[in-house]
């Protein structure tokens, strides 16, 4: 029963007056054996036993102890709960042990991706008790024997376990292991009009509008039974002792992701004699993946128009406490919204998030590619038993967000296939029934509408390779190769891509190597990835400036990482390349420290994130370096309507002298593009890319600007560095003004000379943009947010990659 079933009964959540003991393992096999004397502390319901330790003052996240050897018992009493009837709701148990009404067993448990529906009859005063056990034993318990084994797990025993990856990943998170109630705990009564089995299914079909489709079981007495949506309704009829409706919905607007139009929600509403429930929330979409002529393509389509997916990898809103509430995930979302990211990729070392996750990546308009929580191994798809219990995870977790208009992808689980080939083992050893039959069968059965990917990576001649179907692409990145591979690997569709050790803008390094993440086995790091493009893009030696001039050394770690994201994303994003889409890993760090998140554990935006911000924008300008065919520009608009826009080229001689310039006016297509050599817009040849080297260089910096064609705002720029960024670094003279108006508060800039990676430090706000490039010619209005310690007035400092002079205001 899933917890779109529970229409027409009483919930109470069990969040209050819960505790927590520690005990050695199998100490106690009942709670009345428990000693009074054991030391226990509050707890929270949801919650894990970390988070509870942690409130106490007896958990150290930074310094964790594993959870897994001990057994951890949670309490509380049910008096005050009337008798009779009832059903005990677990949303989420991490992950094996047992649950007690007084001393009798009511449920054993041993999935943590299972929910569970125990009915109990209640005599009053009670007492609910759940043991956690030990999950180490489980983990070394023998299984059907492995054709490989990963590197990346600590524990070969998770192939065997339903429970989360996170905690067992030495250099990628740190050893915190999920173990508690991680969702809710509720008391539930069953009502006179009780629902069950419930289904929900949208399309938006062109020129048809929406089209919502519900059913469900319902044994209580004959009722009139209607369903109501955007102002249209319909009546339920029975067939097969189910009760089902269609509304056709001519005036529903479709949802989209933000990026490409409205994310448009609507109530679905069931009346039960003149009396509205409201069964879900819901948008009209539908989605379709394009494999292209040859089979090898990847492009995700919506309501038929082709989506150039961007966004990150999504991790954890905290690991310690693994929230699934709508305040703790707010936040971290906005920031996904904020940057012109449209998708969320959850991977298959993670774990399932909550309804209140997909509410608001559906309000937000952001996709969810949602691994199944599979990661890597090789897992025991013979075994009778854990197939029961991946039916179950997967049935469960499709029921529940069947309404959801932002899941879009559905995979079978991440890099299985990459393992087995990576390990030198032949196609029909790591390409088998489990992601192919099992699990494909599974997402067939209860969302046909939504695509299946059998796994990330996959498709192509080895399924690491990146020029066909999903990629987990790092040739710019963790195998350093030059800029120039994001062209020439041809990726599809990255579903990964772009790991950097990501410095903050307040990041020393006081930590050492605390916190950045390294592979499994290898003698390198993600910090020596990154000092490798230090080098390649600034023409420095990393190690020589770190000991030299650690202040410039950090400053050029902060901007570097965001600098080749961006050239790598003008690449992918032009028009006439073969990648659709890309998933930058990761979008938020797990501890602190440099890791691979774009978002610090703190939630505070890196430089990278700015750089992805810029990336991302629907309506965008780009250069692309084409050799001796010379330099061209590329202009997107991702938006419904076409858009009048001005396109301003200037090359800058010593960062100010315009050498030779050009402007256009045209129409911008409704999501269309334009692309246009830059000796077009001059008139005759110049040699913008300096490829032909006829003479001394004419100039250092190309500035392209694109504005609205009818207010003359700045839609978008780009830069383009024909001899390097260090021959474009200037010693620029900035201004800084603040301005106010009643649209809030804003920092005007202006400068002499061309100024690169421009920092602004305004404690308590937080800059719209940062860690931006600035030409002259034209003022820059970079609005401030104020965050919570915020004071009446900013006032801060401005910093510029090419001088050492401070400008405060």
């Amino acid at each position: 029963m899933s917890a779109l079933s529970l229409i027409g009964t009483e919930t109470s959540l069990l969040s209050e007056g819960w505790s927590l003991l520690l005990s050695e393992r199998d100490a106690y096999s009942l709670p009345s054996h428990l000693p009074p004397a054991l030391d226990d502390i509050p707890a929270t319901v949801p919650g894990t036993a970390a988070a509870a330790l942690e409130a106490a003052g007896r958990f150290d996240r930074d310094k964790p102890e594993p959870l897994i050897e001990k057994d951890a018992w949670y309490r509380r009493s049910l008096a005050g709960e009337a008798p009779g009837t009832a059903i005990l709701r677990f949303d989420g148990l991490a992950t094996v042990g047992e649950v007690y009404l007084g001393d009798r067993l009511v449920l054993s448990f041993d999935s943590m991706f299972e929910s569970y529906n125990v009915p109990v009859e209640l005599t009053g005063g009670e007492t609910l008790s759940i043991c956690f056990r030990a999950l180490k034993p489980h983990l070394d318990k023998t299984g059907p024997r492995a054709r490989w084994r990963p590197r990346l797990m600590n524990n070969q025993g998770l192939r065997l376990v339903r429970t989360t990856s996170l905690g067992f990943m030495p250099g990628w998170c740190p050893e915190i292991h999920a173990v508690g109630p991680w969702r809710p705990v509720s008391l539930v009564r069953p009502g006179e009009d009780c629902l069950t089995d419930l289904s929900i299914a949208t399309d938006f079909v062109s020129h048809e509008g929406g089209i919502l489709r519900v059913a469900f079981s319902y044994e209580g007495p004959a009722r009139d039974l209607r369903l109501i949506c955007n102002g249209r309704e319909a009546e339920f009829s029975l067939a097969d002792e189910r009760y089902s409706a269609e509304l056709r919905l001519p005036d529903a607007k479709p949802w989209w992701p933000h990026t490409h139009g409205e994310p448009a929600l609507y109530d679905v509403t069931l009346q039960i004699d003149g009396k509205a429930t409201l069964l879900a929330r819901t948008g009209f979409r539908n989605m379709t993946v394009d494999r292209g002529t040859d089979g090898n393509d990847f492009a995700v389509l919506i309501n038929g128009e082709k989506i150039f997916c961007r966004g990150a990898v999504w991790t954890t809103a905290d690991i310690v406490k693994l929230p699934g509430e709508r305040a703790a995930y707010e936040p971290w979302l906005r920031l996904a919204r904020d940057a012109g990211m449209n998708m969320i990729r959850i991977p298959g070392v993670a774990a399932y998030e909550s309804g209140d996750f997909f509410a608001l990546c559906d309000e937000l308009g952001l996709l969810v590619w949602q691994d199944f929580m599979f990661a890597n191994f090789d897992y025991p798809a013979t075994d009778p038993d854990f197939v029961i219990h991946v039916k179950k995870e997967i049935s469960q977790f499709l029921n529940a967000t069947q309404a959801s208009p932002s899941l879009a992808i559905l995979c079978g689980g991440s890099e299985i296939y990459q393992q087995g080939a990576m390990l030198g083992l032949p196609e029909r050893i790591w390409k088998g029934a489990f992601c192919e039959e099992i699990l494909a069968e599974l997402a067939a059965q209860y969302r046909p509408d939504l695509p299946y990917v059998a796994n990330s990576p996959s498709s192509g001649a080895l399924p690491f390779h990146p020029n066909a179907g999903v990629a987990h692409y790092y040739g710019v990145g963790a195998y350093k190769r030059p800029l120039e591979d994001a062209r020439r690997a041809n990726v599809r569709f990255a579903a990964e891509c772009l790991a950097f050790s990501n410095l903050s803008g307040t990041e020393t390094l006081a930590g050492g190597k605390a916190g950045i993440p390294r592979d499994g086995g290898a003698d390198w790091d993600f910090e020596d990835v990154r000092d490798h493009y230090l080098g390649d893009l600034y023409a420095v030696d990393p190690q020589e400036l770190r000991q030299n001039d650690f202040e410039r050394y950090l400053t050029l770690s902060r901007v570097v990482t965001g600098e080749v994201m961006e050239a790598t994303f003008a690449e992918w994003r032009r028009p006439g390349s073969t990648c659709n889409g890309a998933v930058v890993f990761t979008f938020q760090d797990v501890m602190p420290g440099l890791g691979w998140g774009v978002i610090g554990v703190d939630g505070l935006p890196k430089p990278a994130w700015y750089a992805l911000k810029r990336s991302f924008r629907p309506l965008q300008v780009l250069f692309t370096d084409e050799g001796t065919n010379g330099l061209d520009v590329h202009l997107l608009n991702e938006m419904p309507g076409s858009l009048p826009v001005s396109l301003e080229i200037a090359c800058l001689r010593d960062g100010k002298l315009p050498v030779v310039s050009g402007r256009r006016e045209l129409m911008l297509p409704a999501r269309g593009s334009e692309s246009l050599a830059c000796t077009d817009l001059f008139g005759a040849f110049f040699d913008t890319g300096y490829a032909y080297r006829f003479g001394p260089p004419s100039h250092d910096v190309t500035v392209a600007r694109l504005r609205h064609g009818e207010t003359g705002a700045i839609l978008a720029e780009a830069f383009h560095f024909p001899l390097g960024r260090p021959s474009a670094l200037h010693d620029a003279e900035i201004s800084a003004a603040l301005v106010e108006d009643p649209s809030g508060c804003w920092l005007e800039l202006a400068t002499d000379l061309f100024a690169q990676s421009v920092n602004l430090d305004v404690p308590g706000y937080r800059a719209a943009d940062n860690w931006f490039h600035l030409a002259p010619g034209d003022k820059k209005r970079v609005r401030l947010v104020a965050e919570v310690t915020a004071v009446d007035r900013p006032q801060g400092v401005v910093r510029s990659l090419g001088s050492r002079r401070p400008i405060y205001f």
